[in-house]
């Protein structure tokens, strides 16, 4: 009777681990992801940055970097405390679990309630980001020396398929027009078939007239990018709490193995 109770024991501890196996997998992975994403927004979307003169952007893809490098290590951490069976890892496993899902709770709701506080004020915000943009981008279009932010104005209004930050009409003010246009209305970059000088036509049949212009398709692009990274985070937050209960319930068997 006491060699079957063991061996059921036994079997129980080896299905635990397995499941806890596969979820550090899992959760290794969700960490390579949340690290990818911040490395890409870093690489491939710094020119966008570049145009903003907030660092809030450039912060968050570092805290991505950053969150991913400790979820990864934790699943790492995992692995090892599952394939070894001790305690004392398993314990130290749970308490980083425990601490990374209280971190997103209370960014969840640090988030919830800046928003609710600086509703009022987003008008006034999205206002001036809006005239920064501007003038970074008409001021400093083709200036010698500004030939990032001109790469990044290519980039963004080829990408984005806009022109100029509220409308193309913005590139009628700043230096741009007077000194570098030769002629030309709007940018290359805003023809929906770039050639060169074709930004001599602003008609809608040739250049991207968008309402709202570049800056509301940034903010849509940075919004999906939010969404989505919600819904991951959403998602590894399920993850870890099926992660502890799997970590006590192997805890717990290799403990009645002990005694």
């Amino acid at each position: 009777m006491a060699d079957a109770e063991e061996k059921n024991n036994s079997c129980g501890t080896i299905c635990l681990k397995y499941l806890l196996f596969v979820f550090n997998l899992l959760f290794w992975l969700a960490g390579g992801a949340v690290m990818a994403v911040g490395i890409w927004t870093l690489v491939d979307k710094s020119d966008y940055i570049s145009l903003l003169s907030s660092s809030t952007y450039m912060v968050a893809a570092f805290i991505l970097i950053g969150a991913g490098a400790v979820v990864m290590f934790t699943g790492m951490l995992g692995c090892c405390a599952t394939i070894r069976e001790q305690r004392g890892l398993l314990i130290v496993f749970f308490v980083l679990l425990l601490l990374i899902f209280l971190l997103e709770i209370t960014a969840g709701i640090l988030a919830y309630v800046y928003y609710q506080e600086c509703f009022p004020l987003c008008y006034q915000l999205n206002a001036e980001l809006r005239a920064d943009l501007k003038e970074r981008m008409v001021e400093n279009y083709q200036k010698p020396g500004q030939e990032h932010i001109t790469r990044a104005v290519d980039k963004l209004q080829q990408d984005l398929k806009c022109c100029g930050s509220n409308s193309s009409a913005d590139w009628r003010d700043g230096s741009w027009i007077q000194t570098f246009a030769d002629r030309r209305l709007v940018p290359d970059s805003c023809c929906k078939t770039p050639t060169e000088r074709c930004g001599l036509r602003d008609h809608p049949s040739n250049i991207y007239k968008v309402e709202g212009g570049c800056i509301s398709k940034l903010e849509d692009f940075i919004l999906q990018h939010l969404l989505i990274l919600g819904s991951v985070g959403l998602g590894i937050a399920f993850i870890q709490i099926v992660g502890m209960i799997f970590t006590c319930c192997l805890y717990r068997s290799l403990k009645e193995e002990i005694y």
